[in-house]
């Protein structure tokens, strides 16, 4: 995060329920997140279990800082999504690209709400009762780095042996200017819609699994 972009904040709560949130003891109050990638694990170690973002995902407004306060939003979304965490969150999609958007951000969390797609009510309905966890999940091995991609309906499973991936990925994590990332691979990565852009910066979509739904040799 740049010094002039506002860190990411949320309210957080013990429990999903709404009833078993109103207790006391299980509101978190409002939780400032530091500009690094521990802070859906810091949350998660404080009992989070249910955090609401403090703004939108605004993936509307123009300029470098507009984008990296939505990928800093969008990192925490993503990483509070491999641990289980419900995250009450608003999105905010260009018109023209809103369809194929709300789809490549389909692996985390649904939103509360939804604009720019021409039918936001169907998009957001079938975002929720389509979604579960390991939509799109990677692992790094030894001398392989593997994806495994659910969002369309099929799994589609892309492995990569090149050792420059695991860095493009490291840049990737947390948004990076496409000019930081190798051509051809920035290129691959974007033809299988791994890659999120936004102004001047490429973000990567998978998150790591955290919280296995099932055995993992079947995820």
């Amino acid at each position: 995060m740049s010094s002039s972009t506002p860190s990411p904040a949320v309210l957080a709560w013990r429990d999903h329920d709404a009833q078993a949130r109103s207790l006391p003891g299980m509101s978190l109050g409002r939780v400032p997140l530091a500009a690094d990638p521990g802070a859906a694990e810091r949350l998660w170690a404080m009992g989070a279990r249910r955090a609401e973002l403090d703004s939108p995902v605004d993936l509307v407004t123009p300029g470098p800082g507009a984008a990296r306060a939505a990928i800093d939003r969008l990192c925490l979304v993503r990483d509070l999504t491999a641990r289980a965490v419900q995250v009450d969150w608003d999105l905010r999609l260009p018109p023209g690209r809103a369809e194929q958007t709300w789809k490549v951000l389909s692996h985390l969390q649904p939103p509360h709400t939804v604009t720019g797609p021409a039918d936001a009510g169907t998009a957001l309905h079938a975002w929720r009762t389509r979604h579960y966890l390991c939509k799109l999940v990677w692992r790094q091995g030894p001398g392989f780095l593997q994806i495994r991609d659910r969002r369309w309906g099929d799994l589609r499973r892309f492995t990569a042996d090149d050792p420059r991936y695991p860095e493009a990925v490291a840049r990737l994590d947390r948004g990076a200017r496409h000019s930081d990332i190798a051509a051809d691979i920035l290129a691959e990565l974007t033809a299988e819609h791994l890659v999120l852009r936004a102004d001047d910066l490429v973000w990567w979509l998978p998150y790591r699994v955290t919280r296995w739904l099932q055995e993992a040799m079947a995820v």
